[in-house]
């Protein structure tokens, strides 16, 4: 009886001396054989017993031994990944060193690697850390190399595409910034390979669209979590989250209610109540059959609009800038409309997904450097920018999620002798954004209060 790789899946080749087959195999009459996904090689090798494995085809590799520093807690974090048999999602605050748990893995392994990250950045940052600390030369598979070595960095784009060529080089995955992963088509990175040994890692991973639930069976459970505040004054910066709220003026004000007014009133056509993702969704769905409930999008796109990007938020945001002249700040906008604007009105470099890789990374080399101190942004800043050097950060437009929020707040918190972080958050007075503030704002003002009582 063998166990076969074939483009993503396992392939039974005979059948077990009892005849029984395990439930996750399916029979594939065009092979006349049974088949499962790729992912299930670790179950399947316990509940077969003895089988003749042609599974992986592995990259040769030559192992040194390298000690690798790391923090108590890091160890800890490494320790609980171990217990769980090497699968298994760490859950720690953005500049804590996730990326040391994760090359300590490695060394623990000894095993060909798969990192997978969700940008060409942090494809650089990893490979310049494989490099330093294992004393690895990594090889890169993205769009523009293509190359298999024993620990090798790729893109989730990447991975994707030619998952099922890259699925059994590699008996360990690691995936930076998990909470991609679960998405329809970042999934099939875990589903088509072997890998028995996998490590998440991410500040972060619930999701909005509840997928996150998936990471146990993709990844493993959560094996090890902290805070920010677990961390902050020792580890991490110590910080200040300043909410402003700001009015709209009395035009905007009236404009404001009357298309919220509208919104609401076509919902109630419909008995809608747009609470989830699911529930908006519906609502767009409808929209492509009902002109009203078109309208009713469109109502409240507009009064977002207006929220979000109201002239009275830029004021204030010059009134923050003047406060902190001397400081490095990055500006979050949920537009890049908004983005363009502030760059044009404050004369500061922006960044978002249409700048050009080389200038994405002149202007942070300026940051860094104090050239420039200020930056403006939409989300392309949110993961896996390493700037100890910004102490600043202002959400001045947006309901992003608790994930993008706490991503956000990660920008800044990377420590820094005598360095403290401030967030500010610019929100529009009696409005769904400043409701959807307090959502966000609530487990960290949880977590602040438990730890006040200790």
């Amino acid at each position: 009886m063998k166990l076969l790789y074939d483009r993503g899946t396992l392939l039974l080749d005979g059948k077990p001396p009892d005849l029984r087959v395990p439930g996750y195999f399916a029979y594939d009459s065009r092979v006349g054989k049974y088949r499962t996904l790729a992912c299930n090689y670790w179950k399947a090798v316990q509940d077969l017993g003895e089988v003749q494995e042609e599974v992986f085809q592995l990259p040769e590799c030559s192992w040194r031994e390298v000690e690798i520093p790391l923090r108590p807690y890091q160890e800890y974090a490494l320790e609980a990944w171990v217990s769980a048999g090497m699968r298994g999602v760490v859950v720690l605050p953005t500049g804590s060193g996730k990326t040391m748990i994760g090359l300590a893995a490695i060394a623990e392994a000894r095993s060909p690697t798969l990192i997978v990250v969700p940008t060409l950045e942090l494809v650089d940052q990893w490979s310049g850390e494989v490099r330093r600390i294992l004393g690895i030369e990594p090889a890169e598979y993205t769009g523009e190399e293509k190359e298999v070595g024993c620990v090798t960095v790729s893109t989730y784009s990447s991975a994707y595409i030619n998952a099922e060529q890259l699925g059994n080089r590699f008996k360990l995955l690691i995936f930076d910034e998990v909470h991609h992963l679960p998405g329809e088509a970042y999934r099939q990175i875990a589903e088509l390979s072997p890998a028995p040994m996998r490590l998440g890692l991410t500040a972060t991973p619930e999701r909005q669209d509840g997928l996150h639930s998936l990471l146990p069976e993709l990844v493993g459970p959560i094996v090890y979590r902290l805070s920010p505040r677990d961390l902050e004054g020792k580890y991490l910066s110590s910080f200040e989250i300043v909410r402003v709220a700001v009015e709209l003026p009395e035009d905007e004000a009236r404009r404001y209610s009357k298309l919220v007014e509208t919104y609401r009133s076509i919902l109630r056509k419909y008995s809608l109540s747009v609470r989830t993702q699911e529930d908006f969704e519906r609502l767009v769905r409808l929209s492509a059959r009902y002109p009203d409930a078109r309208s009713a999008l469109l109502a409240l796109m507009e009064a977002r609009r207006i929220a979000y990007n109201t002239p009275v938020k830029v004021e204030k945001l010059k009134e923050i800038l003047a406060r902190h002249r001397g400081d490095r700040v990055i500006v979050f906008t949920e537009t890049n409309d908004l983005v363009r604007l502030l760059s044009k009105t404050l004369l500061v470099p922006e960044i978002t997904h249409k700048t050009p890789k080389h200038e994405r990374r002149a202007i942070l080399e300026m940051f860094r450097r104090g050239e420039v101190r200020v930056i403006a942004t939409s989300h392309v800043l949110e993961e896996g920018i390493d700037v100890p050097e910004a102490n600043v950060a202002v959400i001045i437009s947006g309901t992003a999620s608790p994930r993008e929020y706490i991503q956000r707040l990660g920008r800044i918190l990377r420590p820094r002798e005598g360095k403290r972080a401030i967030l500010y958050e610019i929100v529009t007075r009696g409005t769904k954004e400043q409701l959807a503030s307090r959502k966000r704002r609530k487990p960290l003002r949880e977590e602040t209060a438990r730890k006040r009582a200790k």
